[in-house]
């Protein structure tokens, strides 16, 4: 499983490391610690990058979560 974020341009530096490592899950204390910056700074650059309005995309290959199943189509309140 990949992650694509897109709109990423509109994002500073510092933005796009705090956004790249927060939406792979790693924790606000450690991105801190990671980039040396205070945790009141992460939390900042955060909230600042998602008002800039990015979007996650995850991008899986093949079909890990087993619901793409055979050829039956699927009815459209099923999905």
């Amino acid at each position: 499983m990949q992650i694509e974020i897109r709109g990423m341009e509109k994002l500073s530096f510092r933005e796009r490391q705090v956004v790249a490592l927060k939406e792979t899950g790693v924790s606000s204390e450690a991105i801190a610690k990671r980039l040396g910056l205070a945790p009141a700074t992460v939390a900042t650059l955060y909230n600042r990058a998602k008002t800039k309005g990015y979007q996650v995309v995850l991008i899986i290959a093949g079909d890990p979560l087993g619901v793409m199943g055979g050829d039956e189509e699927m009815e459209e309140d099923e999905l």
